[in-house]
């Protein structure tokens, strides 16, 4: 019950307060238990507000922000997500109650397999965790390849690289964190021709950048 109430008072007082209020994504919250993701060391925080230590020097976001990003991705039950980044998986498992499949590329062995071990225990079945440097794109492979209906990076870029935007089809979306700390801002991209995107920024955050991720780009904001 205490765990229950936990959950309970993470989605009322900083989820809701952080302008999510889809249904269909408080209800995810609900049904993808957190703590299952959380390394165990951290078990006590798996419901606080702030980011979480993962191995390898990287950080499990704040729940508020894997919530706001879940909701602004709009996910249509056919569509095919990428994910740069995978952690412990469980942006992943999030993404893939709401799409057809979901491919999650992670740079970090030990991550690799901390994702797919975490994913495997919760009988999520529509999720890939491949192995590589997605920072500067990532082809895949026979139906779950290029073009993305939707890119979700789940670290910072200084700018969006080219080589990024050009992998979702036209009417697809990128939801990335950009720019440099301390100011960095979410946005939600939406390819709308072959050569033209559209950009909304989201609000302002702070995140732990992408690994190698390139340094310059053909879009501007």
């Amino acid at each position: 019950m205490k765990l229950e109430q936990a959950r309970h008072n993470m989605i009322e007082q900083q989820i809701r307060t952080w302008e999510v209020l889809d249904q269909t994504v408080l209800q995810t919250l609900v049904d993808v238990r957190r703590e299952a993701f959380v390394p165990t060391a951290y078990q006590s925080l798996a419901f606080v507000d702030t980011e979480i230590p993962l191995p390898c020097g990287q950080q499990m976001l704040s729940p508020k922000l894997e919530a706001r990003l879940l909701q602004e991705a709009a996910l249509q039950d056919d569509e095919l997500v990428v994910e740069i980044g995978s952690g412990s998986g469980y942006m992943a498992a999030l993404l893939a109650r709401h799409a057809r499949h979901v491919v999650t590329v992670e740079i970090e062995p030990a991550l690799k397999a901390l994702a797919e071990k975490n994913l495997r225990a919760y009988g999520i079945e529509n999720v890939t965790v491949e192995l590589g440097d997605g920072a500067r794109g990532w082809p895949g492979h026979g139906a779950f390849s290029v073009p993305y209906d939707v890119m979700l990076l789940s670290g910072s870029v200084p700018m969006l690289p080219a080589t990024l935007l050009s992998q979702v089809k036209i009417g697809g979306r990128i939801i990335a964190v950009v720019g440099e700390a301390p100011v960095m801002s979410a946005c939600l991209v939406t390819r709308t021709a072959e050569d033209a995107w559209d950009t909304r920024k989201l609000f302002e955050t702070n995140i732990t950048p992408l690994r190698n991720v390139e340094r310059t780009s053909a879009f501007r904001f």
